[in-house]
């Protein structure tokens, strides 16, 4: 999405129907900072109210983001366009969550590995150092995997071997669930069977 284009269009689609920024963003409950910030390219409206400003705007979700006016034979195209997009976006950030839970948690346990080798080979001249080692390794490496857990939880999705179905377990299950690598152990909420559920980047 282009939100120099999108920024344009909607400063335009204000104008159009008489609104000032600080009229435009009184009726949606925001600042005018926020709608010249969208005008300017430099943020997007919040999905929650941006139903709220398409209505105000008199366009429809599909012209706010692709930044113009859609005419109705090329709707369905431009709504399945934008669609992928959103879906490649979806993609490429999940992406990114679970490659940060990978480095995350590699560096942790190699830190880890190498303080509790200092102590070992500690523990014959330096007793209590050897100790601190060992309890500041064990102390780095138990939350960075239970961040790293909740990294892999918050992207994407869990397919059911059984069902096919997708969908986001409790935090809960995915941190105490049986697993190799990505896929864990859960129970499925549609069809209720238990089985190896792996993560995918997207509901569809």
């Amino acid at each position: 999405m282009d939100q120099e284009k999108i920024g344009k269009f909607i400063a335009a689609c204000r104008k159009e129907n008489g609104y000032t920024q600080a009229a435009l963003a009184e009726k949606l409950g925001i600042t005018d900072r926020a709608v010249s910030k969208w005008e300017n390219g430099k943020n997007m409206p919040d999905v929650s109210i941006m139903q709220a400003l398409c209505e105000l705007l008199k366009i429809n979700v599909n012209e706010l983001l692709t930044g113009e006016h859609i005419a109705m034979e090329a709707y369905k195209e431009t709504a399945e366009q934008l669609l992928m997009e959103m879906k490649q976006q979806e993609e490429q950030a999940n992406k990114k969550l679970l490659q940060a839970e990978t480095v995350l948690i590699t560096t942790a346990v190699i830190a880890s590995l190498g303080m509790m080798a200092a102590g070992f080979l500690l523990a014959p001249y330096a007793a209590v150092w050897s100790v601190i080692l060992f309890i500041a390794a064990t102390l780095l490496v138990i939350p960075a995997i239970i961040y790293g857990v909740m990294l892999e939880h918050a992207a994407g999705y869990y397919e059911c071997p059984a069902c096919q179905k997708r969908y986001v377990p409790s935090v809960h299950a995915v941190i105490w669930s049986v697993h190799y690598g990505t896929t864990r152990k859960l129970r499925c909420p549609y069809c209720k069977q238990k089985g190896y559920h792996k993560k995918v980047l997207t509901k569809e």
